[in-house]
C-alpha cells in the first residue's frame, strides 16, 4: 500500500493543481490565514478506509472571506476545520457533490451566499458544523433530490440565529423542492440544535419523500417544522421549546403516510400540530391533502392552543379537502388556554386515548379529561408523575414504536405521551450548544456577531 502524502497549499490554484494526483489517505493542508475571493475546487477519489482530507493547519485558522467558495466533488472526501466569514456570492459557500463525502467541524457565519451548504450526490454527510447569520434569500442548507434516494445525513450541527427574511425562502433546512417532492430522498436529519432560526415560518421545510427527522432540538425559533411537500416521512423524538416567542410552533402535516411520534412541544405560540387541508388535484407547489398519517405519543404542554388543528388552512388558497384517515392516538394535550381542538375532522379519523386536563374538553368524546399530574423533572421537562393515570393507559397496537423520547424502551403496556416511565438509561435529551458544532469553536471561545 502506497504511503499517504501531505500537500500544503496557499490558494485555490494550488488545490486545483492536485486534481488527478491525490490518492486515498492523502491530506491537503490549507495554510492558516485569510483566503480572500478564492473558488476552491477539491476533487479526488478516496476509499472508505483511506479517505482524502482537506483541512487547515489549525482548525478555524484558514478563513475563507470576501465570497470565497468551496466545491467538493468525488468519493470519500473529507473537509474539516474551515471557517467562512462575511462575504457575498451568488454561489453556495460549500457544495458537496459525488458520494460518501463529508463536511465536518466547519463554520459559516454571516456570509451572503445563495446557500451556506448545498448537498448533492449520494450518501454525503454534514456534521458538527456551525451555520448562523444568513440574511439573504434561500435556505441556509439545501438538499438536492436528484431522481433517486440520496441517503444524506445531517447531524450534530448548530443552526444559529437567522433574522426574519420577511418573505418566502428563509428556511433553515429544505430537503428538496416542490418539483422534486414526489421523489424519495431518504435523508436523515438528527441530533441538530436550532436556536433563534427566525427566517420564516418554516424552520425545516420537507419537500421530498421518506426522510427521517429525529432527536433534534428547537429553541426560540419563530416558525414550525413543516412537512410541506412529499410523503412517508417520519418526525420522531424532537424537542420544541418556544419560550413564548411570537411565531413559534410545533409541526405542520401536509401529504400522505407521515408518522409523527414521541415529540415534546412546550411554550410555543402557534399551536402544536396543524393537520392541513388540501386542494383538489393539487399541483406540486400546492397543498396536498393530509391522508393516512399517524400522530401518536406526543406531548403538548404550557402553550396556548389549539393543540390540534384538524383542518388547517381550510377555505384558503383553494383548500377544500379535509384531512382523511388520520390516527390520533395516545397524545398528552395540555394547552394553557383550554383550546385543545380546532376545526372539523374529515373521513376516517381514528381517536385513541388522547388525554387533556381542561374542563372545556369534557364534552368532547375524542378526549379523556383527567388530572394529568405533571411536574417539572430535573431536566426541566414537564413529565407525568409515576402515579399518573397516563401510565400504562395507552390504547392500540403500535409494535413499530419501541422507545420513547428519551430513548428508553416502551415495554408492556405503553404510557400516554412522549415519556414512558422507565429506569433504563436515557439516550436522547434536549441539546445545548455544547453538544453540537465544531469542537475548535468551543476550545477557542470564538465570538461571532451572531452568538
Amino acid at each position: 500500500m502506497a504511503s499517504a502524502a501531505e500537500y500544503r497549499v496557499s490558494n485555490a490554484v494550488d488545490v486545483v493543481n492536485l486534481t488527478g494526483k491525490l490518492q486515498g489517505g492523502d491530506v491537503v493542508v490549507m495554510l492558516n490565514g485569510d483566503w480572500k475571493k478564492q473558488s476552491v475546487e477539491f476533487a479526488g477519489r478516496g476509499t472508505a478506509g483511506r479517505p482524502i482530507t482537506l483541512r487547515p493547519e489549525t482548525p478555524g485558522k484558514a478563513m475563507l472571506l470576501d465570497g470565497s467558495t468551496l466545491a467538493v466533488d468525488g468519493e470519500h472526501l473529507i473537509v474539516s476545520g474551515l471557517a467562512f466569514g462575511a462575504g457575498e456570492s451568488d454561489r453556495s459557500a460549500v457544495e458537496l457533490r459525488g458520494a460518501y463525502c463529508r463536511l465536518t467541524e466547519t463554520s459559516i457565519v454571516d456570509g451572503n451566499y445563495k446557500f451556506f451548504v448545498h448537498v448533492r450526490g449520494t450518501s454525503n454527510r454534514v456534521d458538527h458544523c456551525y451555520l448562523a447569520g444568513k440574511t439573504s434569500v434561500h435556505p441556509t442548507l439545501q438538499v438536492e433530490v436528484e431522481g433517486k434516494p440520496n441517503y444524506h445525513r445531517l447531524d450534530h450541527n448548530y443552526f444559529g440565529p437567522r433574522p426574519p427574511l420577511r418573505r418566502n425562502g428563509g428556511e433553515t433546512i429544505r430537503v428538496g423542492y416542490s418539483h422534486q417532492s414526489m421523489t424519495n430522498s431518504a435523508t436523515l436529519v438528527e441530533y441538530n440544535l436550532f436556536e433563534r432560526c427566525d427566517g420564516e415560518n418554516e424552520i425545516i421545510s420537507n419537500k421530498s419523500c421518506e426522510n427521517v427527522y429525529r432527536f433534534n432540538t428547537f429553541r426560540d425559533c419563530a416558525g414550525m417544522f413543516t412537512l410541506r411537500h412529499g410523503n412517508r416521512c417520519r418526525v420522531e423524538s424532537n424537542f420544541f421549546f418556544g419560550n413564548g416567542k411570537r411565531g413559534s410552533g410545533g409541526i405542520r402535516v401536509i401529504g400522505e403516510d407521515h408518522v409523527v411520534i414521541n415529540n415534546y412541544i412546550e411554550g410555543v405560540q402557534e399551536g402544536g400540530f396543524w393537520i392541513t387541508s388540501g386542494i383538489v388535484d393539487s399541483p406540486l407547489n400546492g397543498y396536498f391533502q393530509a391522508r393516512n398519517c399517524l400522530i401518536a405519543f406526543n406531548t403538548f404542554v404550557d402553550s396556548p392552543g389549539p393543540a390540534l388543528d384538524l383542518d388547517a388552512g381550510i377555505g384558503r388558497s383553494r383548500r377544500t379537502l379535509l384531512p382523511e384517515n388520520i390516527t390520533v392516538a395516545n397524545n398528552l394535550l395540555c394547552p394553557t388556554d383550554g383550546h385543545v381542538l380546532n376545526g372539523d375532522e374529515g373521513k376516517g379519523f381514528k381517536w385513541l386515548a388522547n388525554v387533556a386536563s381542561t374542563p372545556a374538553a369534557t364534552n368532547d368524546t375524542k378526549l379523556r379529561v383527567i388530572n394529568l399530574k405533571l411536574a417539572r423533572a430535573e431536566d426541566g421537562l414537564l413529565r407525568p408523575a409515576s402515579a399518573s393515570l397516563m401510565r400504562k393507559a395507552a390504547e392500540g397496537d403500535f409494535p413499530a414504536i419501541t422507545f420513547d423520547i428519551d430513548g428508553q424502551p416502551r415495554t408492556g403496556r405503553y404510557d400516554i405521551g412522549c415519556d414512558q416511565f422507565s429506569t433504563e438509561p436515557r439516550t436522547n435529551r434536549p441539546l445545548t450548544p455544547a453538544d453540537v458544532g465544531p469542537l475548535w469553536m468551543k476550545s477557542s471561545r470564538l465570538v461571532t456577531s451572531t452568538q
